[in-house]
C-alpha cells in the first residue's frame, strides 16, 4: 500500500537510502497494511535543503497565486475524499462515515486557508513628524516543521501545511508511524494541485529522531505540533536551543456540564456524538459528566440505553459506530484504567470489557461508570477513549469549580436553555473553547486551541496565520 509513497522531497517520492521500512498494522484485524519507507539522517539533510529552497521560491509567490494553488488542494480533496476516507479507517479504525467527514473537513480548512493568503493585513500609521510614516508590516517565518499525531491525521495535517502556505513558508511534515498512508496521500495530491517542489515536503519514520533532528537545524524557524502534554514539553524544551517559534494544542480533558433546564433526549444526542466520535480518541472528547442532581438519573439512564445500541465493528462495514481503538498500548491502557477505576469504587452501568465475537482487533466496549469522585484518576488524567465518568452537582458555583481543577484547559461543553447560564458559565470556563447547546467545538473559521498545559497558539480562523507570520516595522522618512 505504500510502494508509490515514501519520503517526499523537492517535490518526488523516494525511498530511504537505507531501505529501511517499517510497518503499519490495521487496528481492525491486527493484519499488516504493508511496510512504509522510514527516513534517515540523509532524507531529513535533504528535506531540509529542499524546504529551504522551496521558501525562498513560496515567499515570493504572490497571494493570489498562493491562494489558487491552496483552493486547488481543497477541490482535489473533495474529488478524492472516499480514498482519504479509506486510509482513514484502515489505518486508525475509524468508521468509513467519520473518515468521508474528516476528508471533507480537511477540504474545508484548505479553502478557508486559501481565503487567508490575500488577507495578511498591514498598517500604515502617521509618523511624529510631516515627512516620516511607520509601516507595519507581515513577512513569513520561514520553514514550518509539522508534527502530526495519529487520530485526526488528515484534519490535524491540514491545518498545519495549509496556514504554512497561506503565510508563505515552506513545511515538512512528519506523520505518525500509525498513520503515514493517510497523510502520504494528502501530500501527494498538494503536488498534483501544483504546489511548487521543495514547498511541502514529508518525513515518515521514527517519530523522536526526525523531530529531534528538525528541530536541531538552524533551518527550522516553527514548529507545529499536536500531541500529548508529555510529549509537547519535550519540543518546548528542543525548541528553546534554536528560539523557533511554537504552536502547541497539547493534551485535554473535557468537562461536560448539563444543567436541570435542558431536553435531555437532545443533550444525551450530543453527548454520544461527541464522546464516541473516533472512540473516544480525541482530544476535544468530553471525559467529565458533571450532570445536575435533578437530573442525572435520567440523564444516565437515557446515555447507557442510548450507548448499548451503537453498532462495534470494523470501520469498513455499513452502520458501524465504533470501530476499534488505534492501537495495541491504547487497548491495553484502557483496560488498566478501567480497571482502576473500579477499584477505586466505580460501579459500571455498562461496557467494561473487550465485546464478544472479536477474536481480532483492538475492540472495546464503550463504557459507563458512576459512583465516580473528584479525586479518581480517570478525572485526573485524560483516559482518550470510550469510557464515560458520570457525576452530579448542585449549584453553578460549585460545578465550575469544580470543572476548573484540572490542569489542563482546552475544551468546555455547556447545556442549559438559561441565557444568563450560558453566558456565564461560557466566560469562567478556564478553557481555550466552549461549547453551549452544541457538540461541535473545531471549525476551520474559528481560533481551536488551548490554555493551561494544553498549550498556546491557535489553529483555524483568522489568527491562526500570525503564529507563521513575523511583524516588521519600518519607520521610513520620506525626505
Amino acid at each position: 500500500m505504500y510502494d508509490k509513497f515514501g519520503q517526499f522531497i523537492n517535490g518526488k517520492w523516494q525511498k530511504s537510502t537505507t531501505g529501511e521500512t517499517y510497518e503499519v498494522i490495521n487496528p481492525a484485524t491486527e493484519e499488516i497494511l504493508g511496510k512504509a519507507s522510514k527516513a534517515s539522517i540523509k532524507e531529513i539533510e535533504l528535506s531540509l535543503k529542499s524546504a529551504e529552497k522551496g521558501f525562498q521560491i513560496w515567499k515570493n509567490t504572490s497571494p493570489w497565486e498562493r491562494s489558487k494553488i491552496i483552493r486547488k488542494i481543497s477541490e482535489l480533496i473533495r474529488k478524492k475524499n472516499n480514498t482519504l476516507a479509506n486510509w482513514l479507517t484502515l489505518e486508525v479504525g475509524k468508521p468509513l462515515s467519520e473518515g468521508l467527514g474528516e476528508a471533507n473537513g480537511a477540504a474545508d480548512i484548505f479553502e478557508w486557508s486559501s481565503e487567508e493568503s490575500k488577507r495578511i493585513y498591514g498598517e500604515t500609521l502617521q509618523g511624529r513628524s510631516p515627512d516620516t510614516k511607520i509601516h507595519v508590516y507581515y513577512q513569513p517565518v520561514g520553514v514550518v516543521a509539522a508534527l502530526v499525531p495519529w487520530n485526526f491525521p488528515v484534519t490535524l495535517a491540514s491545518r498545519k501545511i495549509s496556514t504554512a502556505l497561506s503565510a508563505g513558508c515552506s513545511v515538512i511534515v512528519k506523520p505518525d508511524v500509525i498513520t503515514p498512508g493517510s497523510v502520504m496521500e494528502l501530500v501527494d495530491i498538494c503536488r498534483e494541485a501544483g504546489v511548487p517542489p521543495g514547498v511541502v515536503n514529508l518525513l515518515s519514520g521514527d517519530p523522536a529522531f526526525i523531530s529531534d533532528k528538525l528541530l536541531s537545524s538552524d533551518i527550522i524557524k516553527k514548529v507545529s505540533i499536536t500531541g500529548s502534554t508529555r510529549v509537547g514539553k519535550l519540543i518546548l524544551k528542543k525548541a528553546a536551543e534554536k528560539v523557533q517559534r511554537v504552536t502547541m494544542e497539547l493534551s485535554g480533558h473535557s468537562p461536560f456540564i448539563v444543567f436541570d433546564d435542558v431536553n435531555l433526549d437532545k443533550v444525551t444526542d450530543m453527548a454520544i456524538f461527541a464522546k464516541f466520535r473516533n472512540n473516544g480518541q480525541v482530544c476535544i472528547s468530553p471525559s467529565r459528566f458533571y450532570i445536575h442532581e435533578k437530573k442525572k438519573n435520567d440523564f444516565t439512564r437515557l446515555m447507557v440505553e442510548k450507548t448499548k445500541k451503537l453498532k462495534i465493528g470494523n470501520g469498513i462495514e455499513k452502520d458501524t459506530i465504533l470501530g476499534p481503538l488505534t492501537t495495541k498500548k491504547r487497548l491495553e491502557e484502557i483496560e488498566k484504567l478501567v480497571d482502576l477505576t473500579k477499584k477505586e469504587g466505580a460501579k459500571v452501568l455498562c461496557g467494561g470489557r473487550k465485546p464478544a465475537g472479536f477474536n481480532k482487533g483492538y475492540f472495546y466496549e464503550p463504557t459507563i461508570f458512576d459512583d465516580i469522585k473528584d479525586d479518581f484518576t480517570i478525572m485526573n488524567e485524560e483516559p482518550f477513549g470510550p469510557l464515560v465518568p458520570i457525576l452530579s452537582f448542585k449549584d453553578f458555583d460549585e460545578v465550575v469549580d469544580r470543572a476548573n481543577k484540572n490542569d489542563l484547559g482546552l475544551a468546555s461543553y455547556i447545556y442549559t436553555n438559561n441565557l444568563e447560564k450560558a453566558h456565564k458559565a461560557s466566560e469562567l470556563m478556564e478553557t481555550g473553547t466552549v461549547a453551549v447547546n452544541t457538540g461541535v467545538v473545531a471549525l476551520p473559521e474559528a481560533p481551536f486551541g488551548g490554555i493551561k498545559q494544553t498549550g498556546y497558539g491557535r489553529e483555524g480562523g483568522s489568527m491562526a496565520i500570525k503564529d507563521y507570520l513575523n511583524i516588521k516595522y519600518t519607520h521610513l522618512g520620506i525626505t
